[in-house]
């Protein structure tokens, strides 16, 4: 019989210890723990200059009042590696060597075991046995309810978990031989990317489920599954997965290295990192993992974060592309039962000959993937596989810096604006937008009408006019007739105190990363009337950036097809750091769009036969539809709706969930 991939033992014991040391935690919580939760994604600000990079602590390292200052400094190190990366420049070739050994117990210094790992190997060693056992007994009691829906009984609920410090993620687990897979691939049939009577099931086998694509909620612990919801296992499918490219914000290693079979997949991590000290350790840190690469993203200095969520996992017979909105945590893919997320995906299958894509979704995908300079080797492997089915698709995204020259169109907004126009999706009516968000920036009036704009196939050159024209005069009448129709069809969806206390009754020690400033909501351009209290219908807090944008009248499409709204699946949460501003260049008088994160998404359209007899609508002038409540039927079998509509407003009698001051 073959050994397994990943002791299980071994496993058993880095969790039981992981919990251990949270339950520590919580015997002696930091007088800072809800700023060293804090992370803040939306430092936007109202000039064109460079901002200060802020590196507050993450959630990732546990930190107490009895530190000494080396202890202090592990910690720190252990948060650069939980969080950032190296752009290894090692050939990866397409068929790597195979590891000669195991890296042995005693290979590894004490110094990056407890710096980076955050436990005693010698105790986690002798008390693995019997925290198996109890694990074993905890596993069996824990099954999900069979029946029922709702929230779950908060007698279920799990403590919110503050990842350790992790060990060196990129340790070698014991190896096993496996003879790869290279079986014929299993193809579900779907019918269409949103046929609601497809019922394909996520299972984590090797199996390419959606080869026209398909947006599933992330599963949470201890509620029924419908089958419309995935989880982490089921996305990656890691029994033959060949080669995985993952990036993130957030990194819990130790939980993520258990989804892999170490011995047999190649791996790599996009991560942020700020500097050549930092890469240079962790390569240094990575040097004895043939199967690890690293890759970096360019961090200018106006960049604040690599912020985006990307899997690209290669199968024997196919390329799994994921877009989530979670971090790659336990706590984003709904192992603690406090928080959901979102994620499109899509596999395409191998190609006889291989032959570069000719979609604009194979186009920026890998533009995005040569600007984040992912080694070049990965980036061709893409040309092995078929795009042809993502052209009802566009990949969107925001390139960290300043992108000059012809850059600027296809990134940040006004790549919304350029992707939108290119599926035939662009509209003189008015359009409604439902956002959700888990992270609000310092947002008025001019920025939310970028982002409708945008929404209605503007590539930021009308954004661009109404904002500097006059601009020392009053607003003309154009430009108030836009703002209004803003105003009036433009949603933001965001939790309330109340709704994030009921989730949790220690939300500001519990939640990291959903933030919204006091004082930009008290602040008076901020556009109050658009906010909705988010409240998920399975009552946990929510982490999706999500768009939901609904024409007032169909969108006629070729074919006797029409589009009756659209979606955003990705990372960027609405502020002016996720979707960029268009600027002027001083010096060259040329456009450039100043962006401080790096983010990435999908765009998913409504399509469907036009009903027989049906006349078309001529698109009402701009400003003159009413606003249109979001019409859940028609989006639900595509990208499932996660919260309650119609949504209570907020207001200083129903204030915002407030962190990040």
């Amino acid at each position: 019989m073959m050994e397994p991939l990943v002791d299980p033992d071994l496993t058993a014991a880095i969790e039981a210890s992981r919990q251990d040391m949270h339950r520590q935690q919580n015997r002696h919580p930091s007088s800072q723990a809800s700023q060293d939760n804090f992370v803040d994604l939306t430092n936007d600000s109202g000039n064109d200059s460079d901002i200060e990079e802020i590196f507050p602590k993450s959630k990732s390292v546990v930190s107490s009042e009895s530190e000494d200052e080396h202890e202090h400094e592990q910690l720190q190190r252990a948060l650069a590696m939980s969080m950032e990366p190296t752009n290894d420049e090692t050939n990866l070739s397409e068929n790597p060597q195979p590891a000669k050994h195991a890296i042995a117990p005693h290979e590894i210094s004490a110094s990056s075991a407890g710096s980076l790992l955050g436990m005693n190997r010698k105790q986690m060693e002798e008390e693995r046995l019997a925290r198996l056992a109890k694990r074993k007994a905890e596993d069996i009691s824990s099954s999900p309810r069979a029946e029922g829906s709702g929230k779950a009984p908060r007698t279920q609920a799990l403590p919110s978990r503050h990842s350790i410090t992790p060990r060196n993620p990129f340790r070698s687990a014991p190896q096993a031989s496996m003879a790869r897979v290279r079986s014929r691939t299993e193809v579900c049939h779907q019918l269409a990317s949103n046929a609601p009577n497809v019922n394909i099931q996520p299972t984590s086998r090797s199996v390419a489920q959606w080869p026209l694509g398909a947006v599933k909620k992330t599963h949470v612990a201890g509620f029924p599954r419908s089958g419309n919801e995935i989880t982490i296992e089921e996305v990656i499918q890691r029994d033959d997965l060949e080669l995985g490219v993952f990036s993130s914000f957030l990194w819990d290693m130790p939980w993520l290295y258990s989804k892999f079979n170490n011995s047999s997949t190649r791996i790599l991590f996009i991560m942020q990192a700020n500097d050549e000290e930092t890469q240079k350790q962790y390569r240094q840190d990575v040097s004895n993992m043939p199967n690890f690469r690293l890759c970096f993203p360019p961090m200018e200095p106006q960049v604040f974060c690599m912020h985006s969520k990307l899997l690209l996992m290669f199968h024997p017979g196919y390329l799994r592309i994921a877009v989530p909105s979670a971090n790659l945590t336990p706590t984003d893919w709904g192992e603690d039962r406090l928080m959901e997320n979102t994620v499109f995906l899509i596999d395409l299958p191998r190609l006889e000959v291989p032959e570069v894509g000719k979609t604009p979704f194979y186009k920026e995908l890998v533009y995005f993937l040569q600007a984040s300079e992912l080694h070049r080797n990965i980036v061709k492997k893409l040309d092995e596989f078929d795009f042809t089915e993502t052209k009802r698709y566009a990949f969107v995204h925001t390139v960290g810096g300043s992108n000059t020259d012809g850059k600027w169109q296809r990134t940040g907004f006004s790549g919304l604006g350029r992707a939108i126009k290119t599926l035939g999706l662009e509209t003189n009516a008015p359009v409604n937008v439902d956002y959700i968000a888990s992270s609000l920036g310092n947002i008025n009036t001019p920025f939310l009408r970028s982002i409708y704009l945008a929404c209605k196939g503007d590539n930021a050159l009308l954004d661009y006019e109404l904002r500097t024209t006059n601009q020392r005069r009053k607003p003309s009448t154009e430009v108030l007739a836009h703002n209004q129709e803003c105003l009036d069809h433009f949603r933001i969806y965001f939790p309330s105190d109340e709704t994030a206390r009921d989730v949790h009754p220690n939300a500001k020690d519990a939640i990291g990363t959903i933030c919204f400033n006091p004082a930009w909501w008290s602040g008076a351009n901020f556009p109050r009337d658009t906010l909705r209290d988010c409240v998920s219908e399975r009552g946990v807090l929510m982490h999706n950036k999500l768009a939901f944008v609904h024409p007032s009248t169909p969108i006629e499409m070729p074919d006797n097809k029409e589009c009756h709204g659209w979606a955003y699946v990705g990372s960027a949460n609405l502020s002016e750091s996720a979707w960029g501003r268009i600027v002027k260049d001083p010096k060259t008088k040329s456009l450039k769009m100043n962006c401080r994160n790096w983010e990435c998404g999908v765009i998913v359209p409504i399509i469907n036969e036009k009903k027989t007899g049906e006349k078309g609508k001529g698109p009402e002038t701009h400003g003159t539809a009413p606003s249109a409540p979001l019409p859940v039927e028609v989006f639900k079998d595509t990208v499932p709706v996660p919260m309650r509509v119609p949504a209570a407003p907020l207001s200083e009698h129903r204030k915002p969930f407030f962190f990040g001051v």
